[in-house]
């Protein structure tokens, strides 16, 4: 967008290193990846996962150590989601594009997927309500992704082509 090539190019673009981009894209993206990471690391480190602490799936019933397992591994996953993440937003900013896709991919399959298969859960998890909210805002960041800062404006140089007249003094 704003005409300096395809938005496609900024997915994977040959300068990786420089986001040429609005430059709060990359600040609400570590956002994001701070709770992506906070949120990875409580369904690996709380003893149910997460499960029944903040999602009100009943574990205990019989297979509830499977689904505190399965949240474990989920956390992992959320985990080197946010370490690519992270990546993005210290070292590789170019690809911030890529990253927002990647972000806002996540909360819409995942909602998809718990239309195809829902879970029972004794109230409302959080993360339910949250996808529905984050699929709009995420998505806003992605498409910000792809507009460009406008090109500063070429300062002004004195050309040679016309030599200053020189000064007369009128003195009759």
């Amino acid at each position: 967008m704003n005409g300096r090539g395809s938005p496609w190019e900024r997915f994977l673009p040959a300068d990786a290193l420089h986001f040429p981009g609005p430059r709060w894209v990359p600040v609400v993206l570590g956002l994001y990846c701070a709770v992506l990471t906070g949120r990875s690391l409580v369904h690996i480190l709380a003893p149910d996962g997460g499960a029944e602490s903040i999602a009100t799936i009943d574990t205990d019933v019989e297979g509830g150590d499977v689904i505190i397992g399965m949240f474990a591994q989920w956390g992992l996953t959320q985990l080197m989601l946010a370490a690519v993440v992270w990546v993005v937003v210290l070292r590789y900013r170019g690809l911030v594009p890529l990253a927002a896709l990647l972000v806002w991919v996540e909360p819409v399959l995942r909602i998809v997927v718990g239309q195809m298969k829902p879970i029972e859960t004794v109230g409302t998890a959080p993360g339910a309500t949250a996808s529905y909210l984050l699929v709009p805002g995420l998505l806003v960041l992605l498409v910000a992704s792809l507009y460009l800062r406008p090109e500063p404006p070429e300062p002004d140089r004195p050309t040679l082509t016309t030599a200053p007249e020189p000064a007369h003094d009128n003195e009759d």
